[in-house]
């Protein structure tokens, strides 16, 4: 399945390298998640070199990071095979113009080609304007759960 995807006269979507570290953690800091540039640096570089996952990110034309989306394409016991959005983010200065929809649509366009059946999406529940996003570009609340974790202790870090 291959659609036309939407473009954008001065922004420009493209797989994320390296190169993006900053920026990408600049970002995510909107979103109330912070990480170190070396911790940024690696995860990006582990998820770089992992075909399951793809991230793409939405540049000004001199390159310059104003969004990124990150998802996953994985084998379920209890679905077909999905991708899921694990983040997606555009810089406040420049939401509300269409690129968090073209993000999408790259995301949606890898994940068909992947092979999944569909994107799952978990989205905080503060995330009002999130939520209604998502619903104007086609999706719809399944469910409504609670999100459970539990640190585990790294041999590495003893």
């Amino acid at each position: 399945m291959t659609t036309e995807l939407t473009t954008h006269p001065q922004v420009k979507i493209r797989l994320a390298e390296n190169k993006d570290t900053k920026r990408i953690a600049s970002l995510c800091e909107q979103l109330g998640y912070f990480a170190t540039p070396q911790q940024m640096q690696e995860r990006l570089a582990q998820i770089l070199q992992n075909e399951t996952h793809v991230v793409y990110v939405a540049t000004l034309s001199n390159d310059y990071v104003i969004g990124w989306g990150h998802a996953h394409a994985c084998d379920l016991i209890v679905n077909p095979k999905q991708a899921i959005l694990f983040g997606l983010v555009v810089d406040e200065d420049y939401r509300h113009s269409g690129i968090g929809r073209i993000l999408m649509q790259y995301i949606e366009q890898w994940a068909a080609i992947a092979g999944s059946q569909g994107i799952l999406i978990r989205s905080n529940i503060k995330r009002k304007e999130a939520h209604r996003f998502y619903e104007k570009i086609g999706y719809i609340n399944i469910k409504q759960s609670l999100t459970f974790y539990k640190e585990l202790i790294s041999k590495n870090k003893e």
